[in-house]
């Protein structure tokens, strides 16, 4: 594992090319979650941040390779730094969840120093006609402003953001229609309604891109391209900044290969200016 890059990039390195099972996935998404002080924690304070039984960290730490929990710790500290970050007292709790929204920014950008799956899921969703978004409960909003930015320069995009006995029926009707992707983004906590709806697409054939929390999420398995972006827990919602640009990426990744979308563009300030629909 590099010593280069975040806490957070350096353990997500680490898990890279391991099967893990969904209980050892939640484990690296904790840690992942808490990089910095992980490598100062024991197995049972471990245990109780990812809600598992103190064995399952120690059969987690086998499955990676190490002869048990120590073992991984220390090569944790090797890599990390001397010490856990000191606390910041004179920052309130309200800035401390905009410095941890600020610290998942800073390694959404280390992800997206390789442009190559951003580049590729942009292909896959500008090439879809329609294109369905799904995002459901606290992902909806995500799925919506995508959505409502995409339509803009993409000719039939399907907002997928109400759960229900309809859902199947409007994934049905897209791959009917010609569909070949389908968005999705995924957040915590993660419906179960969601995991069923990508069960259903990929049946259906349709090639499936998520925009997920963690690379661990529950989502990973049925996601043939998974960008993570991970969301801030210091406040009693989730804040998901990083989710959002992420999707703002994608669309101009996908705009860069829509070779109509700044005539589409043009031709939507033009109407609009002609509605009177904007004060500015």
């Amino acid at each position: 594992m590099s010593g280069t890059g975040s806490p957070a990039a350096r353990l997500q390195a680490l898990f890279e090319g391991h099967r893990l099972t969904p209980t050892q996935r939640r484990i690296a998404h904790s840690m992942v979650r808490r990089a910095a002080d992980v490598p100062f924690l024991s197995s049972v304070e471990l245990a109780e941040l990812a809600g598992v039984s103190q064995p399952s960290v120690t059969r987690f730490a086998v499955a990676l390779g190490f002869d048990g929990y120590p073992a991984l710790r220390r090569h944790l500290r090797e890599v990390a730094p001397a010490e856990p970050a000191p606390e910041t007292g004179s920052s309130n709790e309200y800035q401390q969840a905009v410095e941890a929204e600020i610290e998942n920014l800073r390694h959404l950008a280390e992800v997206l120093a390789d442009p190559r799956p951003v580049r590729q899921a942009g292909r896959m969703l500008a090439g879809s006609r329609p294109l369905p978004v799904l995002g459901l409960r606290a992902a909806a909003a995500q799925a919506h402003g995508f959505a409502y930015f995409a339509a803009k320069v993409h000719p039939d995009v399907r907002l997928l953001n109400e759960g229900g006995t309809m859902l199947h029926d409007r994934i049905d009707a897209a791959a009917r229609a010609g569909a070949s992707a389908l968005l999705c983004f995924a957040l915590p906590r993660h419906p179960r309604e969601v995991v069923d709806a990508l069960i259903h697409a990929k049946e259906t054939g349709l090639t499936v891109v998520t925009v997920a929390d963690s690379p661990f999420a529950p989502v990973a398995g049925l996601s043939d391209l998974l960008l993570p972006a991970a969301v801030g827990t210091g406040l009693a919602f989730d804040t998901a900044c990083a989710p959002m640009l992420l999707g703002r990426v994608l669309l101009e990744a996908m705009c860069d290969d829509l070779p109509d979308a700044q005539a589409r563009l043009e031709e939507f300030d033009v109407r609009a200016a002609a509605r009177g629909l904007f004060v500015d």
